[in-house]
């Protein structure tokens, strides 16, 4: 017996089919106007001041800076900051912990969410509620479009994993702002090499952050770790007249291995640094005192960032006007001063980075000289 859309007629079936691709797109634009409802941010009560928060320890490795406030409890651990610039295990930290708390279950029940890949790598997406129902990764690019309004928020709930690729980069565009970004993380988020990353994360567990990476938001993590190797954090602040997460001190600088929170125009950033990491530990470390023995890349990493022209002392050695934005620097000897002017595309402004280092005798210098063999007269041959 045949099944009934077998014996309908050609024209049935066409009609069936029809009236199937209609229905496939009104699901579509169903999923696309449920992404972008208008959502309020998440508020983080007194978490908002912080970059970094902990439930058991914060570990730095190198010259790390914390713009914000950086706290742990119900642990007390934190290594790799000098003493005095945190809250481990007081009230402050346990009240910012229990506002984390109610912030993560806010960020997890927003409704209706919109189903995405497992990698939002390519991606453009407007305001609204995003959700994976396993992991969720970011390969290359993820572009938030807030299309006008500094007030669009954006939320993304992984049900496990957050884990960014090397190099990766979230961008804004239209007047999308950081402090309304929010990634609820139902277990860790790992922040893979170089990677430039936008928003508040809202860990159950860990925020682990590899080699140099940039977060123009927060790293919280409710009941686990926060984890720092030579890696820039800014508690990003809603702009002027916009709603926001809260309130708390304004974004600033800060040193190598530093939390603090003054003032910073602008939403750009940028942190200069070096590939090999073992280079960039010995510069951090021991400035001129130790020499480099080998060539390196420097590397800036940032927000906004449009333009960076790398020079070594007066002689420009490379431009780049897109990411990555880095250039090789020849071995070499003696002390030099590697320069780096970023230009950003907001209203930042232009910054001078130097990094200073000493390099090793050139190789050639290093090996004592062969003496010149003496041609000897081959046996059996005259001429």
């Amino acid at each position: 017996m045949l099944s009934t859309s077998l014996s309908r007629s050609p024209l049935a079936r066409a009609r069936t089919l029809g009236l199937a691709a209609v229905a496939s797109l009104l699901g579509l634009a169903l999923l696309a106007s449920t992404a972008l409802a208008a959502q309020p941010p998440v508020g983080l009560g007194t978490a908002d001041s912080y970059a970094v928060l902990a439930g058991q320890t914060v570990t730095n490795t190198g010259p790390s800076t914390v713009n914000g406030d950086l706290g742990v409890t119900p642990g007390a651990a934190i290594t790799g900051f000098p003493p005095g610039t945190v809250h481990a295990a007081d009230a402050v930290a346990l009240q910012a912990q229990s506002d984390l708390t109610t912030a993560y279950n806010d960020a997890a029940g927003r409704t209706p969410p919109a189903a995405i890949p497992a990698d939002l790598g390519g991606l453009t997406l407007t305001g609204g509620v995003y959700k994976s129902a396993s992991a969720l990764g970011l390969t290359g690019a993820l572009t938030l479009d807030a299309q006008g309004d500094p007030n669009t928020v954006f939320i993304f709930q992984a049900a496990s994993t957050l884990i960014t690729a090397s190099a990766s980069h979230v961008n804004l565009i239209n007047g999308a702002q950081p402090c309304n970004v929010f990634w609820q993380v139902g277990s860790s988020a790992t922040l893979g090499t170089s990677s430039v990353f936008v928003g508040n994360i809202l860990a159950l567990t860990s925020v682990s952050m590899n080699n140099a990476v940039t977060v123009q938001g927060r790293a919280l993590a409710r009941n686990g770790s926060v984890t720092m190797i030579n890696d820039t954090l800014t508690a990003g602040r809603c702009a002027p007249g916009t709603t926001g997460s809260g309130t708390g001190p304004g974004e600033g600088g800060g040193g190598p291995g530093s939390a603090n929170s003054s003032a910073r125009p602008g939403n750009g950033s940028a942190i200069f640094t070096t590939i090999s990491r073992s280079v960039a530990t010995t510069v951090a470390r021991y400035g001129t005192s130790r020499c480099v023995d080998r060539s390196f890349r420097a590397v800036v990493t940032g927000l906004l960032i449009r333009r960076v022209v790398f020079s070594v002392g007066s002689h420009v050695i490379a431009t780049r006007n897109k990411a990555p934005f880095e250039a090789l620097v020849p071995d070499g000897g003696g002390i030099r001063t590697v320069t780096a002017r970023v230009t950003f595309s907001d209203a930042t402004p232009a910054k001078t980075l130097k990094l200073r280092s000493r390099a090793c005798a050139a190789a050639a210098s290093r090996v004592a000289p062969r003496k010149p063999r003496t041609p000897s007269t081959p046996t059996g041959f005259t001429g």
